[in-house]
């Protein structure tokens, strides 16, 4: 059985969903936090079951008779998202899973600017020391995440960020499909894969450029210092750490942390990615 956790969130829900159309309901599982907002997926078939990384007895349970476990990344920064990784891994283990694999980052290292890269680097070393074989989707930059920074433009249609580097902004949807075509084909990638991201990578400046010409309405962007940009986050009552953390961003991306670009994710899909242009339009069509 193919048990994948977090299965009520944006990705893991669209991964259960892909992988409905490639294995038999009865194949798949899931691990949530509420079962009730997975309902429609027992009434589909596929177990469900409640499992927290807070709760190690729940894990055991959830992932009973598990032959794959797919760990999605915890919506948490820091030592906290690591331990919950960790618990996670340890889970899987204990239920005698054959292959591990977890939603990491193109940009995972433990030299990072960016947090989130750092816990995923970390929690990559508890795969390697958890004697099961692991696979380590290395995810492209969420292209929602663009679309949010977008949404801070000012009403004269100014979009003050600080200086960036290109980033391969990736769709949840291309990602969602790509992993479940590797869990339908067990055993495609051992280790980290190579970076799974759209073919192209774009800064900001092209960003609002295209973002004018999908709205007809002209997007100016801005360069602000660092600190200005910290100062206006917390201004609006951003938390500093979070600040920090959205600042941290754009400094791995000048630093070119986010600009590789790779053929892997188109060859999984059997078509090219979806680029951030086709994002930004499927959002504003349900808008």
């Amino acid at each position: 059985m193919i048990i994948v956790t977090g299965a009520t969130g944006q990705l893991g829900r669209r991964i259960v969903e892909r992988l409905l159309t490639r294995v038999p309901a009865d194949r798949v599982g899931v691990s949530v936090r509420d079962p009730l907002k997975a309902r429609d997926l027992a009434d589909r078939g596929v177990r469900v079951r409640h499992g927290s990384f807070t709760d190690a007895a729940s894990l055991t349970h959830a992932f009973e008779g598990a032959s794959q476990v797919l760990i999605v990344s915890v919506d948490k920064m820091g030592e906290e998202a690591v331990r919950q990784h960790r618990a996670a891994i340890q889970g899987a283990v204990a239920a005698g899973t054959r292959r591990i694999l977890y939603t990491s980052h193109m940009g995972a290292s433990p030299t990072s600017h960016f947090q989130p890269c750092r816990d995923h680097a970390a929690t990559e070393e508890a795969l390697r020391a958890c004697g099961v074989p692991f696979t380590s989707l290395r995810n492209g930059f969420y292209a929602a995440s663009a679309t949010q920074f977008l949404d801070r433009a000012t009403e004269d249609g100014e979009v003050l960020l600080p200086a960036d580097g290109p980033v391969s902004w990736t769709a949840h949807a291309d990602l969602a499909d790509a992993t479940a075509a590797i869990l339908a084909d067990e055993g495609r990638f051992d280790g980290p894969t190579p970076p799974l991201t759209a073919a192209r990578a774009l800064t900001f400046d092209e960003i609002a450029d295209l973002a004018g010409e999908i709205t007809g309405h002209t997007l100016k962007r801005i360069t602000v210092a660092d600190d200005r940009f910290r100062e206006r986050l917390t201004g609006h009552g951003v938390p500093a750490e979070a600040a920090d953390q959205l600042l941290g961003v754009f400094t791995a991306a000048r630093a070119g942390e986010f600009a590789a670009v790779n053929p892997t994710l188109a060859a999984l899909l059997g078509r090219e990615p979806l680029t951030l242009g086709d994002v930004l339009r499927e959002r504003i069509s349900a808008e």
